[in-house]
């Protein structure tokens, strides 16, 4: 009881910290400048994701990734200029990423209806939220009237993106570095109930832990039989750079629980999953929802999603909105 009282309140903080932060947008801002916007970004999500499963995994990553570096501005989609790749998506933990010719084909769209009035960032956080939603997972609020950033740098993506590999003090701080807290922390971990990941993500808690090498150098944090099953199944040698596992066996491509109850079975794939259940509150919080009503996860993980929406958003004159979305505008 005095655990959900303590969500209660942690839930109420997130809606109010999540009114205050995106101040700056509002919903239906299109509604005059481009009425059927937020349609065409709906209807082309139910007409292509059931034939793309992955995609709302990828495109609530891609917008995850967007936010900690500058902010929600659609940095991420980006291409690199003059030969280089020194972009965000050029960056270690965004190669992995797919999705970007989903985000171009309804932006082209859009700039037939409305040339040049809706922002790469606020299609990355309406697309993100509609096909979320539309695989059975929750439904948010998504205030818009973001801009498009101009820059894109490989190293910001090195130097704010958490790392599958941080514990829960390099975690927290992450997150508190762009004003989400410890609820936003473990609610938008939830995330990884749907999606995949690369076994060179994750191979070191399988085969060398602490530097030994081998079978024998698991990270003692992890369930051992699910570890010789992913050894044995999936990532078969430590150097498999290619090979995927689910993030959430069973149950991937369903928006539910499943996840959090794999990490207090110590099975996440990443550190930074068993990293949640070393944080007395973080495991109370993930107890709290496992033994709660199922429509719980889904209100704070959508309270948590528009915090994540609004950081450090670009309005009014700020930034631009491009006329293709790996492009910075020709001036």
């Amino acid at each position: 009881m005095a655990a959900m009282v303590a969500l209660v309140a942690v839930t109420a903080a997130v809606v109010l910290a999540g009114g205050a932060a995106r101040a700056q947008l509002i919903e239906g801002f299109y509604s005059h400048s481009c009425p059927q916007a937020e349609k065409i970004i709906k209807d082309y999500v139910m007409e292509h994701v059931p034939h793309a499963p992955g995609i709302p995994a990828t495109l609530i990553r891609t917008h995850f990734h967007d936010c900690f570096v500058r902010g929600c501005d659609a940095s991420v989609l980006l291409n690199a200029t003059g030969g280089k790749k020194d972009a965000e998506k050029d960056a270690a933990p965004n190669l992995t990423l797919r999705g970007f010719g989903f985000i171009d084909r309804i932006k082209a769209i859009l700039e037939k209806e409305c040339p040049g009035v809706v922002s790469c960032a606020d299609i990355l956080a309406l697309a993100a939220r509609d096909s979320v939603n539309f695989i059975g997972g929750p439904f948010w609020s998504v205030p818009t009237g973001r801009r498009d950033g101009t820059v894109s740098i490989k190293q910001e993506a090195l130097d704010n993106i958490p790392a599958p590999t941080f514990n829960f003090t390099q975690l927290l701080q992450s997150f508190q570095n762009k004003s989400l807290n410890l609820a936003d922390l473990v609610w938008l971990s939830g995330a990884h109930t749907i999606g995949i990941a690369h076994c060179n993500s994750f191979s070191k808690r399988l085969y060398n832990f602490t530097g030994r090498g081998g079978p024998g150098d698991a990270d003692p944090s992890l369930d051992k039989f699910y570890a010789a099953t992913l050894r044995r199944n999936k990532c078969k040698t430590p150097t498999d750079n290619t090979t995927i596992a689910e993030m959430d066996p069973g149950s991937f491509k369903t928006f539910d629980l499943d996840y959090y109850r794999g990490v207090l079975k110590h099975r996440g794939l990443f550190q930074s999953d068993a990293a949640l259940i070393t944080d007395a509150a973080a495991k109370a919080d993930i107890l709290t929802v496992v033994n709660g009503p199922p429509e719980l996860f889904f209100k704070v993980f959508a309270g948590s999603m528009v915090k994540l929406g609004a950081i450090e958003v670009k309005t009014g004159s700020e930034g631009e909105i491009r006329k293709h979305c790996a492009l910075v505008n020709k001036h």
